[in-house]
């Protein structure tokens, strides 16, 4: 089967990849570089983590994706994965919290409630002032998304893909399997995969009115020499209160220490208004005032901006179009999946599963352990 991927993040790369594994042939074009420096899948590392909240399918669809990951770091010969464990805070709403810890008890995942002096103890860097929850789960970890990404287009190339950078497609037909290129040209193919990120809208007329694009900022910090040790050895902070909150990742082999925000801007496309502005750095900054001790000592390295396709109810999208498939939504947390994804697109191109078992299953719609462990053996085989 010849399939044309149309972009090169992580999901039309672990799709191209799932069927390369699979013997067929594979052509993606990527309108910039690998990585797109305004990609979702672009950054230096990406968290994946049981908690879920009250999303209880993606939780027990992290088992399944860290056997995905596996299956990559075997096929290139080492490992982009640090694990650090998960530090969760909570204050005013607690429900995302108490729903997680109820399914890490469901999946047998290890965690404790800390009281405030063992959260002290745990991240001297944090303050607890506010905290009404605050619980370790011993699971979870930085996937170190920028090298992922190079290394899964280099292995590709190894694999026979024509893999072809800077180079748009315009419009695309789902049902004679074709695209057109910048250039007026028209490509062929058996089948389609639409993964274009936030630019899908451009192109596809099915994710127009389902997916948005935002832009979002997050800081790289240089902590104080006092609190240097304590962020290198620290796990993934998720701090969460009413709606929003912050978010934390530790600097992990050659990453630095990265303070995102759990809103969505819901604003902006990717292919304007792409640097930080002083005002929104400095705004992030003082987010983390409330959370960060000796927050003034802290020096702000860069700030970045990349871009999330998001869907309303933060649920990913995988439906068949005629002779293609569409990937998008993933709303910010879709890279710890896309290793899955990619053999689950790939599972239905192959008809290892059905287009409503796919969709059912990337939307977190099912919950069942063993359903879920059924339907991915089925792609990941």
């Amino acid at each position: 089967m010849r399939v044309i991927v149309i972009g090169g993040g992580i999901m039309g790369l672990s799709t191209a990849l799932a069927l390369c594994r699979r013997g067929h042939r594979v052509t993606i074009f990527e309108q910039h570089s690998i990585p797109n420096p305004m990609g979702s899948s672009v950054d230096q590392h990406r968290l994946i983590r049981h908690p879920y909240g009250e999303m209880s399918g993606y939780a027990r669809m992290i088992g399944p994706a860290m056997t995905a990951w596996d299956q990559l770091w075997t096929d290139f010969g080492c490992s982009y994965f640090y694990k650090t464990g998960t530090l969760i805070l909570a204050r005013e709403n607690l429900k995302w919290a108490e729903s997680s810890l109820s399914d890490m008890d469901a999946m047998g995942i290890e965690h404790m409630r800390l009281s405030p002096d063992q959260l002290n103890r745990r991240a001297p860097m944090l303050k607890s002032d506010g905290v009404e929850l605050a619980a370790w789960v011993n699971s979870g970890g930085a996937l170190l998304a920028h090298d992922i990404v190079r290394a899964m287009a280099r292995h590709l190339v190894l694999k026979g893909a024509a893999v072809h950078t800077h180079t748009p497609v315009v419009d695309i037909d789902t049902v004679r399997a074709s695209v057109t290129l910048e250039d007026g040209s028209r490509v062929r193919a058996d089948r389609l995969v639409v993964a274009a990120g936030p630019w899908v809208r451009d192109i596809c007329s099915h994710a127009q009115g389902r997916v948005k694009p935002s832009r979002q900022l997050v800081l790289y910090l240089k902590p104080p020499k006092i609190y240097a040790e304590a962020w290198n050895n620290a796990p993934m902070v998720l701090d969460i209160h009413g709606n929003g909150g912050i978010y934390a990742v530790p600097p992990v082999g050659p990453t630095g220490l990265k303070i995102g925000d759990h809103s969505f801007s819901l604003k902006g496309h990717p292919s304007t208004n792409t640097v930080a502005k002083e005002s929104e750095i400095s705004a992030l900054f003082e987010a983390c005032r409330g959370r960060l001790d000796r927050l003034d000592d802290y020096e702000v390295e860069s700030g970045d901006i990349c871009f999330y396709t998001v869907q309303k109810d933060e649920r990913f999208i995988l439906e068949s179009l005629d002779k293609a498939i569409l990937l998008t939504g993933f709303s910010g947390h879709g890279f710890k999946f896309g290793a899955l994804m990619g053999a689950v697109a790939s599972g239905v191109l192959t008809g290892a599963l059905t287009p409503d078992e796919a969709s059912k299953l990337a939307a977190g719609l099912v919950v069942d352990a063993a359903e879920i462990n059924r339907l991915t053996t089925l792609c990941l085989g």
